[in-house]
Order: C-alpha cells, then sequence, then structure tokens
C-alpha cells in the first residue's frame, strides 16, 4: 500500500515537471513567434541576402542660359556572384583577355567568400558587349553612371567633381550632394548559410532614381572670357596664383570665377591636391589700397568727409611715433582734396580718415561689409578673413588698416563689398544656384537673390561711385577707363607679410571695380598673387584685365556703349599724346604748345596765366583731346613786407618753382636737382613778401602705379 501511494506521488511529480517544461516551451515558442518573430525573420532574410547600392545618375548641371557644364553618362560594371561561378579559372581568363587585367586578381576576385564583387567598374561600351557574348555563369553587368564635363577645366573650382562612387568631392557637386546625387538603385541577391547558391534563388535589380539638375548664374561664355585671360596672365606673370570673379550687383550672382592653378575634373587625380583648393574663397591676403573704397564708404556716410574736403600730404602720416609713407615718397601730393586723395591714392590721406572716424565707427562698417566673417556661398572651405578684436585695435592699427594693411580679406568678401557700392549700398549673399529642376526639366525650387543689409545709403554710395570713376578716367586706374563704358575701380599693390614683416619683392597686385558707373551691370575683381618679371602694380598688370574682361562682357550683355561705334572707330585711329606740363605760363604760350601737341583746349576762369590744368602733365591722351586750363592774371609784384600764401610746390622744376615764388615776391633757397619734393615752409601757409623758401629737388622717377 505505502509503495503504491509512493509511486503515484513520484509519476505525479514527474507529470508536473513535464507539464511544467512544456508549458516553459509553449511560452518560449510564443514569445519568439509572437514577440520577436518579425525581428528575427528580418535578421534571416538579411542573413541570406545581399544587398548592394547601384549609384543613381546625377542631375546635370546648366548655365544660367541652359548650357551643359556637367553631365552624366551611362557606363557598364562589370561584377561577379562568386558562389554562381562553375569554372572560375576559365571564367578569369576570359574576363582577363576582354578586360585587359591579370589573370591572378580576377581568379582571386571570383574566388572569394563572398556573394558579390567588382570585377571593374565603369567599363567601355564595346568591351561589356564582349562579355555578354560570353553568358558566363556568375557574371553580370549593371549599367552605371559617370559624371563628364565637357567643357574640360572651365569652371573646375566651381563645379568640382566626384569620386568613382558617384559621390560629390568638391566644388557644387559636394555643397549640392542631395540634390544631385538621386536615389541609389539596390542589387538583391539570396544566398545559404555557407554563401552558396540557392536553387530557384532571389537575384533581383531596382533600378536608381535620378538626381535632381541644377541651373548655376554661371554664364559660360563670361566664364571663357575669365580663363582667357587668367592664361594671358600665368603666360606674361608668371604668378604663383590668380583669381577673376565676375559679380552681378543687383542680385550677387557670380557670372564666372576663375583661378590659376586649376585642373581638369574629368582627370583629378593627375593633378596635385593643392590645386584642387579654390583661392577665390579661402585665400587670405591684405587687400592694399582696394580697401580704401570701404574706408572711403564709411567715411562719407559718417559725414567725416566730403569730396572737396582739403588734406595735405607731406609724403608720409606719423601715428603713435610711427612714420607710414606715402607709396610715391619721398615725393610728396602736397594740397588736395578727398576726391584727388583717391585719385592718387593718397596714403597720408586715408590714414587721416580712418583716425577721424574712429575704432567704433571704422569697424562697424567693417563687419557691415562682410569682413571677418563668411559670405556663405555654396562652395566648400570659404574663410573668413582675418580681422583684428575690436577690442586690441589701437591708433597705429586704425591707419594701417584704413590704407588695406593689417587686415586679411578674402576675393569673395572683397568682390561682394566693392558689389554692394555698386548696388546702392544694398550687401547680397553671393548666389551660385538659380534653379533646381527635376530629371524632366520640371522646376523644383527657384532660388531668389537674398539681400543681406543696407551698408551705406544710396546717396552715398552714388557719391563713391563718382569719386571711384575718377579714380579710372584721371587716377591710378587709368589703365582700367573704357571710353565706351564709364567704369569705377580701385587699384591694389600690397606687400605680402612674412615672418618678422613684410617679404622682400612678394606682391599682391590687383583691381577692383564696376561698370558702367550709372547702371552697373557687372563687378569684376582681379587678384594676381606674387607676379614674376619685376613689375607688380595693380595698376600696370590687374587693371588692364578689368578692362579686357569688362568691355568683352558689357559687349556680350548687350550693354549700351556711351559712345557710337563710330566714334570709337575714329578715336582709334587718333595718335596718343603726351600732355605737356602748362601751370604757370601764359596763356598764349600754353595754347601754342598743346596746338603742336595736337591736342584742344577749353578755359576755365579768366586771365592771362594758366594756375592749373586737366589732365596733368605727363598724361597719355589721344589727339584733339580738350586740356582744361584753369586761368587766372598774372601776379605782380609784390611789396616786400606784404602778406602772400606760399604756393605747393611739389612736381615743379626748379625754373617753374622760381619762376612761381618769384611772381609772389618770394625767394628760393633750393637744394638738390630735378624736380621738386618738399619744401620747408608747408603749402597755405601766410609769411610776408621776400621770405626765402628752401625747396628740396629730387631727380623724377617713374610713377608707380598702387
Amino acid at each position: 500500500m505505502t509503495t503504491n501511494v509512493l509511486m503515484r506521488k513520484r509519476i505525479t511529480q514527474l507529470f508536473l515537471i513535464m507539464g511544467a517544461f512544456l508549458l516553459f516551451l509553449i511560452g518560449r515558442l510564443a514569445w519568439i513567434q509572437f514577440v520577436n518573430g518579425d525581428k528575427l525573420s528580418t535578421e534571416a532574410l538579411e542573413n541570406r541576402m545581399d544587398d548592394i547600392k547601384v549609384p543613381a545618375k546625377r542631375g546635370t548641371i546648366y548655365d544660367r542660359n541652359g548650357k551643359e557644364l556637367v553631365i552624366s553618362i551611362s557606363s557598364d560594371t562589370v561584377y561577379a556572384i562568386p558562389p554562381e561561378i562553375k569554372k572560375p579559372a576559365e571564367t578569369a581568363k576570359k574576363l582577363a583577355e576582354i578586360l585587359g587585367l591579370k589573370y591572378e586578381d580576377i581568379y582571386k576576385k571570383i574566388t572569394k567568400r563572398s556573394n558579390f564583387v567588382y570585377i571593374q567598374r565603369k567599363v567601355d561600351p564595346e568591351i561589356s558587349k564582349k562579355i555578354k557574348k560570353l553568358e558566363l555563369p556568375g557574371i553580370d553587368i549593371v549599367e552605371e553612371s559617370q559624371r563628364s564635363y565637357p567643357n574640360g577645366n572651365l569652371a573646375s573650382h566651381v563645379l568640382g567633381f566626384v569620386g568613382i562612387d558617384n559621390y560629390g568631392l568638391n566644388g557644387i557637386e559636394v555643397t549640392m550632394e542631395k540634390e544631385l546625387a538621386g536615389v541609389p538603385g539596390r542589387i538583391l541577391i539570396e544566398k545559404d548559410s555557407l554563401g552558396r547558391e540557392i536553387p530557384q534563388a532571389l537575384h533581383q535589380y531596382k533600378p536608381p532614381q535620378p538626381g535632381n539638375s541644377l541651373v548655376l548664374t554661371i554664364d559660360e561664355t563670361i566664364q571663357y572670357f575669365v580663363e582667357r585671360e587668367l592664361d594671358n596672365i600665368v603666360e606674361t606673370y608668371n604668378p604663383k596664383s590668380a583669381t577673376i570673379i565676375v559679380m552681378e550687383p543687383k542680385t550677387g550672382g557670380i557670372l564666372a570665377m576663375g583661378n590659376r592653378p586649376d585642373f581638369n575634373p574629368n582627370k583629378y587625380g593627375e593633378y596635385p591636391q593643392t590645386s584642387w583648393r579654390n583661392p577665390a574663397i579661402w585665400l587670405n591676403y591684405e587687400p592694399g589700397s582696394t580697401f580704401k573704397v570701404i574706408t572711403a564708404a564709411a567715411a562719407l556716410e559718417e559725414g567725416v568727409v566730403k569730396p572737396e574736403s582739403r588734406f595735405y600730404d607731406p609724403g608720409y602720416a606719423v601715428v603713435s611715433g610711427e612714420r607710414i609713407k606715402c607709396w610715391r615718397y619721398p615725393r610728396a601730393h602736397g594740397s588736395q582734396s578727398f576726391e584727388e586723395v583717391a585719385q592718387n591714392s593718397c596714403n597720408p590721406g586715408f590714414i587721416q580718415v580712418g583716425l577721424d572716424l574712429g575704432r567704433e565707427r571704422f569697424y562697424k562698417y567693417i563687419k557691415a561689409f562682410g569682413f571677418g566673417q563668411k559670405t556663405g556661398i555654396p562652395l566648400v572651405g570659404e574663410a573668413k578673413g582675418i580681422v583684428i578684436p575690436e577690442k586690441q585695435v589701437k591708433n597705429i592699427n586704425l591707419a594701417t588698416i584704413s590704407i588695406g594693411q593689417s587686415i586679411s580679406v578674402t576675393p569673395i568678401q572683397l568682390i561682394t563689398a566693392i558689389s554692394a557700392v555698386a548696388n546702392d549700398g544694398v550687401l547680397m549673399k553671393p548666389q551660385l544656384v538659380k534653379e533646381i529642376r527635376d530629371s524632366q526639366g520640371h522646376l523644383v525650387r527657384k532660388i531668389e537673390p537674398e539681400p543681406v543689409r543696407q551698408v551705406i545709403s544710396r546717396s552715398t554710395a552714388r557719391q563713391l561711385a563718382g569719386i571711384l570713376e575718377k579714380v579710372v578716367s584721371q587716377g591710378t586706374g587709368k589703365n582700367a577707363y573704357m571710353e565706351e563704358y564709364p567704369a569705377a575701380g580701385k587699384t591694389g599693390t600690397a606687400q605680402k607679410a612674412g615672418k618678422g614683416g613684410y617679404s622682400s619683392g612678394k606682391y599682391i597686385a590687383s583691381f577692383a571695380g564696376f561698370a558702367p558707373v550709372e547702371n552697373p551691370q557687372v563687378a569684376i575683381l582681379v587678384v594676381i598673387d606674387e607676379p614674376q618679371g619685376g613689375t607688380y602694380y595693380g595698376g600696370q598688370i590687374a587693371a588692364p584685365v578689368f578692362k579686357n574682361v569688362a568691355r568683352d562682357v558689357l559687349r556680350y550683355l548687350n550693354v549700351r556703349p556711351r559712345v557710337s561705334k563710330t566714334e570709337l572707330e575714329e578715336k582709334e585711329k587718333r595718335k596718343e599724346v603726351i600732355v605737356p606740363d602748362l601751370i604757370n605760363m601764359p596763356l598764349t604760350e600754353a595754347q601754342d604748345i598743346l596746338r603742336k601737341a595736337g591736342l584742344a583746349s577749353n578755359l576755365e576762369g579768366s586771365g592771362q596765366w594758366v594756375l592749373n590744368q586737366q589732365p596733368k602733365g605727363g598724361a597719355k591722351v589721344l589727339e584733339k583731346t580738350p586740356v582744361i586750363l584753369y586761368v587766372g592774371p598774372e601776379a605782380k609784384s609784390v611789396p616786400e613786407g606784404t602778406e602772400v600764401t606760399v604756393p605747393d610746390l611739389t612736381g615743379l622744376t626748379m625754373r617753374e618753382a622760381g619762376k612761381l615764388l618769384g611772381a609772389l615776391g618770394l625767394k628760393m633757397n633750393p637744394e638738390g636737382s630735378g624736380v621738386a619734393a618738399s619744401q620747408k615752409i608747408e603749402p597755405g601757409t601766410k609769411v610776408k613778401a621776400g621770405t626765402t623758401v628752401k625747396v628740396i629737388f629730387l631727380p623724377p622717377a617713374p610713377e608707380p602705379f598702387p
């Protein structure tokens, strides 16, 4: 009895244990099936499926007129599915013969423990046809797209390039990657756990969706103008680098942007990586006298100066114990209006303006014009420039910044600021992309021009444009002068900074301007870094480039010239003559000299004595050009003791200086020979007749262009 009860208990315990275990199995099965079922199913699918991405066809890049700058062409890629290959040795041999590759390399690839390998990408269509005819098991061909740049090096820094996988690596190709790339396709291949072929296996190809296309602000024709001039610069001056940017002031649209050195995006790997960088957006350089446009804009807007304000240049300025020379030193500009200060690019005049502005007001405009910050142009690698923190600025810094030293800018910053002056004081964000369109050509999004801020008033901008026009027509920018299209601009020659100061013999020559003055259509910046051959002044080598580009661009844009074609042809037939120096001559004698030189004369004032002239002596003009003579009554003998005003003798010969002083009753104590470089009694000083004025004469030197 006892034994039976014990047996029943043991049997019951066994059933309970088995029941509990069975319940556990049911619970575990339910957990796997209903809770983790989807996850495990996905993992199982992933474990037996290979998913290979196929890059999509990238969108086309057009210029503003719809001309193709970048296209995608179809190319074939040969790939292998190793588990499906029946005879690897024979297959490798046949592929090696057709593709021109090593047998060992192909055999190694197709015998790998893998479900997918590339044999060769982007092969010639004729080669892919031969491979298809062989119908090799495990070998297949898929269509990919290959980027092509039909114009070679044209606008290479703007366009950029893509890598082997069709991902953007440089230029607009990388910044607009999301729009251009499209949606990749897929190759799906089913396998077993050992990577072997499965009967009736799944092998699918999902085609990619092409990317959107871009319409740029770049104009292919204008870009060609720029590239032509860059090639001429390289051939003539062999610089370290050169940059030209053409911008539309009203919109901020970049019509052209070119650099040397450059590269061919189709073969970018054959060029040094340093040539891939875009100097137009990353080069930090001291702008020199081109920055005087910013100084003048701030001073005019703040009412610190007027065009007629008077300045005196002794050839240098002393600030905080430091002597800063004018580019013309030891010759001085003497007494001049602010308008003439700009025409002559006079350093002491601009230094005085900068100091009068003061740190707070000057920096307000430096920041407002966009210096010390990125412009936001859609290209990689843009630099901010280098601006001394406002709190650390001293008077000596203000003085040097006002003439374009102690501050570094980028070319894109400077052309954007110059365009703001041309655009009635409104600063625009640089624009490269106008429209985004889908693969069928339908408009996806239009990108409107983006105003940033009103930097200076319209009246100040127009006033400054008038001053800059005279810089081109009468001042240091004469080599940029165009008879048919009046231009405004400023030259720049900056010595490059090095260790412990400025580097001897290393300069950056530049010219920045816009045209036509009355209705600016283009703003152009030319920057030439370290030109060789001994000529490095911006007015000599950069200004003519500006003229060549501006003239061709304005004609191409059908901008109406100020003078007719017939008038231009007549003027082109006229010879170029040198204007004689007529100051302090009797009027009849001066007019006779002009007639013999083939020049006309216009009179301002009354009298028989030439007090001043325009253009100045030494200027080159076309024959029959009128020379304005400012005349007045000839000075008579002045009784000794009478108060008279000391004149400005700068630039006069010893004979001319003596004649002028004698007419005023003053005596001269000359020292040296040549032309008057300085005088001990400053112009404008009231003295008594009979006073002796010591005048320093120096040999005349060729006048450089700042």
